[in-house]
């Protein structure tokens, strides 16, 4: 079967992703309850009992919720870094079957293998992954201040992208929110704006990217088609016509992707 990707949601609220190869199904952060996860992996066909595994970008609410109703139940592995372990484990109050790994490491889940890079964010050890298949590579890039010159780095042998559009700028200044809080969100260890994340895909652009998705949208600072709008702009501008730009919903899953198929792919010659 080709790999397949479905982003299950992705927003202030929650964010899940299911990412799929003949050997191998593994959730990227748990945002949603458990019962809401079953229902959108149902919406699929699929169902957490097939999981080999959760991974976790860090421990905010809106990527571990459901994590307590999954794992515990089902004996689902976690793979996290050590002070995101810990982090998780005081919030739920439970313990968890983690398989700890170094932030900037690689390990193998079946076929897929999982780099790993530490994000600047306001968590205990924030990371974003880049997951080599078979049949494509995808990376996951959300819930940073700023663009690092090694996060950018570590994803830019992306086929598939998930970059975080978080706010538009003037709607976060005008919006209602405490200013200590839009201060925490537009600082270098928040969220990428739409302006930032333009700047990123820029700078990463490669003839080998072919989807970027918009992740991590606010509800109350950002509309999809600002987010569109500013991305599809900048694309058209460095002559990147060949990125199709999908965007992410809280409500609701994804179109399911399937990948292609890397020419000379192999893990070995990665490691």
């Amino acid at each position: 079967m080709a790999v397949q990707l479905t982003i299950l949601g992705s927003g202030s609220s929650g964010n899940c992703a299911c990412l799929e190869t003949a050997e191998t199904r593994i959730l990227i952060d748990a945002g949603f309850s458990a019962r809401q996860t079953r229902q959108r992996l149902a919406s699929i066909g699929r169902g957490p009992e097939g999981l080999s595994g959760i991974l976790v970008t860090h421990e905010h609410t809106d990527h571990i919720n459901g994590l307590a109703g999954l794992c515990s139940k089902l004996n689902i592995p976690i793979y996290c870094n050590r002070l995101t372990r810990e982090a998780i484990e005081f919030q739920l109050q439970s313990r968890f079957d983690c398989r700890v790994f170094s932030t900037g490491g690689s390990f193998e889940i079946g076929d897929i293998l999982v780099e790993t890079f530490s994000i600047p964010h306001d968590a205990s050890d924030p990371v974003g992954f880049m997951l080599r298949t078979p049949d494509g590579h995808v990376g996951f890039l959300t819930d940073l201040g700023h663009a690092t010159k090694l996060a950018l780095e570590r994803v830019r042998a992306a086929n598939v992208l998930v970059l975080e559009t978080n706010h538009d700028l003037k709607m976060l200044r005008d919006s209602g929110r405490p200013w200590s809080l839009k201060q925490r969100i537009a600082g270098r260890h928040g969220h990428l704006s739409n302006e930032d994340a333009a700047d990123a895909a820029e700078e990463i652009m490669s003839a080998g990217l072919h989807h970027l998705y918009l992740g991590h949208l606010s509800r109350e600072c950002n509309r999809p088609e600002l987010a569109h709008r500013v991305i599809h702009e900048r694309l058209q501008k460095i002559g990147a016509g060949h990125v199709k730009i999908e965007l992410t919903a809280q409500h609701a899953p994804c179109p399911t992707l399937c990948l292609e198929r890397v020419p000379g792919y192999s893990q070995k010659t990665l490691l």
